[in-house]
């Protein structure tokens, strides 16, 4: 139960810190930051993907396929706004 709370506390701590240094960013920034974050979604994926086939118990296969579910969610869609953003920026034939 201690080690459990313990990660609780780390992912709680880790949402705050997440949205007060997303939401700080400028808008000008958003696009060089997408693929910053896609990266950071694949090792976030990887992880999830290691989490869920470990087994454990049925909890951790659970929240690991979740996890590998949104994380492959985060990565596709910031891939297809990098793509559209950098489209804006091409020459029209």
């Amino acid at each position: 139960m201690e080690v459990f709370v313990g990660v609780l506390t780390i992912f709680v701590l880790a949402i705050f810190v997440g949205f007060e240094v997303i939401t700080k960013v400028p808008p000008t920034l958003h696009t060089p930051l997408m693929s910053g974050s896609n990266a950071i979604s694949g090792i976030t994926l990887i992880g999830a993907l290691i989490s869920a086939g470990s087994q454990q118990t049925t909890l951790t296969t659970i929240l690991g396929f979740c996890a590998v579910v949104f994380a492959a969610i985060n990565v596709v869609g910031g891939f297809l706004v990098t793509n559209r953003m950098l489209q804006m920026f091409r020459k029209k034939d």
